[in-house]
């Protein structure tokens, strides 16, 4: 078996060559890569934009998103009882920060469903638990907040919402004024 250089470099034993600063980089630019796109695009807020981040382009890659675990799953508060994912694209970020944090998680529906139990959150959740909500991408921070709004109305404490890109488009600032804390793995204005 013949081991080449890029075997080398891209293999697991090479982050522990690299500081975190210079692997979080790497990482930003491969979500950049694989996700970033030009164009016209309307955001699930109704704003348009000239760009857009399409989420599931690295939420579907192993390599980013076991990366993305590992950043992620730090920056989450010890005082955290359990995740919540936003349906849909913030379900697959919760599932692997719960797999990197071992915190249990949630899914939060954005509409009840209309059979069975009619819920509008997924899995276990027990009155008084602290829940931070994992997010991809924050613009406005309207996602954030209905779950959020959801997640109060079950009985839980929500203390904040941990995001993969900030688009510092007022969502973290809407999610502040709400009461909450907002802390994102990457800015716009470091990505591009």
């Amino acid at each position: 078996m013949t081991i080449s250089i890029n075997d080398l470099l891209s293999g697991p034993g090479y982050a522990s060559f690299q500081s975190d600063d210079d692997r979080r980089r790497e990482l930003g630019k491969d979500i950049v890569a694989a996700a970033y796109l030009r164009g016209d695009f309307v955001l699930s807020s109704g704003a348009r934009s000239s760009y857009y981040f399409d989420k599931y382009m690295f939420e579907t890659k192993p390599t980013v998103m076991r990366r993305l675990a590992e950043f992620l799953g730090r920056r989450v508060p010890a005082d955290v009882t359990r995740l919540a994912g936003p349906e849909l694209g913030a379900v697959a970020l919760a599932a692997v920060v719960s797999l990197e944090t071992g915190l249990p998680f949630v899914v939060v529906r954005k509409v009840a469903k209309k059979y069975a139990t009619s819920s509008s959150i997924e899995g276990e959740l027990h009155e008084g638990e602290r829940v931070l909500i994992v997010e991809d991408v924050v613009s406005s921070g309207g996602e954030a907040l209905a779950a959020a709004q959801k997640l109060r109305a079950a009985g839980a404490t929500v203390t904040g919402v941990l995001a993969v890109i900030d688009r510092q488009s007022g969502g973290g600032e809407a999610i502040a004024a709400a009461g909450l804390t907002f802390d994102a793995l990457f800015r716009l204005d470091e990505l591009i």
